[in-house]
C-alpha cells in the first residue's frame, strides 16, 4: 500500500481551558512570519466537536481539531511525500510535533497549553487507497509498529483500530511511558519537509 494523505493528531492536555477562537489569531500570526507557507486561517469554531481552526497552507494543513470532543494538534499533509511508508510515517509526525512545539511555546498559551506525548492517531485521508478494513490494518500495521517503535524510544505500546466504513483509516497507537514533544522530535528523528 503506498500510503500518501497521512493525518497525525496529538492530543492536547490543558491546565486551563483555552478558547478556541485564541489560535485564530496565533495562526494569523504564522500566516505573517511565514513568509507565503501559510495562506489562510478557516474557522470552524461554530461547529461543537469539528475540525475547529485550521490554518491553511498548500502541502499540509494545521488544525487544533476537537473532533470527538477531543481537542489536538490535528497535522494533514495534503502533498505527495517520496520514500517508503515508514519514512513518510517519520517526516509528517516530525511535522506535527514542530508544530506542537512551536504551539506550546506561543506567549499566549505557554502556560495553558501542552500536547500528551503518550498517544497519536494516525490516519489516512485517501478511502480508496486505505479503505476502512482489516486488510489495510493488517497491511500497515508492520510500518506502524516500527515508527512507533522508534517514537517511542522502544517502550512498549498498543495499536488500535475500529473498523467502520463510514469513517477514515485510523490507528490510535497508544503508550504507557510518559514523554513530552522534546523527546518524541529527538527519538523521531529527521527533519520536517513541510509546514
Amino acid at each position: 500500500m503506498d500510503l500518501q494523505k497521512i493525518n497525525v493528531k496529538f492530543f492536547a492536555v490543558e491546565k486551563e481551558p483555552v478558547p478556541l477562537t485564541a489560535f485564530i489569531d496565533i495562526f494569523h500570526s504564522w500566516i505573517q512570519a511565514s513568509d507565503g507557507i501559510y495562506h489562510d486561517v478557516a474557522d470552524y469554531s461554530h461547529m461543537t466537536n469539528g475540525p475547529g481552526i485550521v490554518l491553511v497552507a498548500h502541502d499540509a494543513n494545521v488544525h487544533i481539531d476537537e473532533t470527538a470532543g477531543r481537542r489536538g494538534l490535528l497535522y494533514t499533509q495534503k502533498a505527495l511525500l517520496p520514500g517508503s511508508n515508514q519514512e513518510r510515517l517519520r517526516v509528517v509526525l516530525r511535522a506535527a510535533l514542530e508544530n506542537c512545539r512551536k504551539l506550546e511555546q506561543e506567549p499566549a498559551v505557554r502556560e495553558k497549553l501542552k500536547f500528551s506525548g503518550d498517544e497519536v492517531l494516525i490516519s489516512v485521508n485517501d478511502r480508496l487507497v486505505a479503505p476502512n478494513t482489516t486488510e489495510s490494518f493488517q497491511s500497515l500495521k508492520p510500518d506502524i509498529e516500527v515508527v512507533a517503535g522508534q517514537l517511542f524510544n522502544r517502550a512498549s505500546f498498543a495499536l488500535s483500530y475500529k473498523e467502520d466504513s463510514r469513517r477514515r483509516f485510523s490507528i490510535a497507537v497508544r503508550t504507557f511511558e510518559r514523554f513530552d514533544v522534546d523527546g518524541l522530535i529527538a527519538n523521531i528523528g529527521g527533519e520536517a519537509k513541510y509546514g
